[in-house]
Formats: structure tokens, sequence, C-alpha cells
């Protein structure tokens, strides 16, 4: 992981941020931790779907299913 991404990542733990998959599954959730292969925990997790949200609670979502996590603001 670049230095770069480790940085924005460290910022913004404990924030909401945005994660998509390669299955192109949204989810947003608050940034609890990660670690170098970008696996990441989220809290207070929901899948974002067209029809309406599905809360997950807390989820770990695998690095090499990750295509971009974003920062969001509340």
């Amino acid at each position: 992981m670049s230095e770069t991404a480790h940085k924005i990542l460290e910022e913004n733990l404990g924030n909401l941020v945005l994660i998509k998959t390669r299955e192109g599954v949204a989810i947003r959730g608050k940034l609890k931790s990660f670690d170098q292969h970008l696996n990441v925990v989220l809290e207070d997790a929901e899948e974002l779907r067209k029809e309406s949200n599905r809360k997950l609670g807390t989820v770990v979502i695998r690095g090499d299913n990750i295509v971009l996590i974003s920062p969001l603001t509340e």
C-alpha cells in the first residue's frame, strides 16, 4: 500500500467511508481498522441499494475485493 493511501486511511479512522467492491456493491460505514493488505473493518455498516439500504452491523471486507474507498463528509 502506498504511503499516501496509508496516510489517508489513518486520518479517516473513526470516520464514515464508502467502499465499492468488485461485484459493484456499495457499503458505507465507520472505518474501525485496516491492515497492509487493505482488509478493512467497518462498524455500523450498511449496504447501499437503490430500493432501500440494508444494515449489516460490523463487517470485515477483504482487501482484494475492494475497488474504491472514499472518505465521506457527514
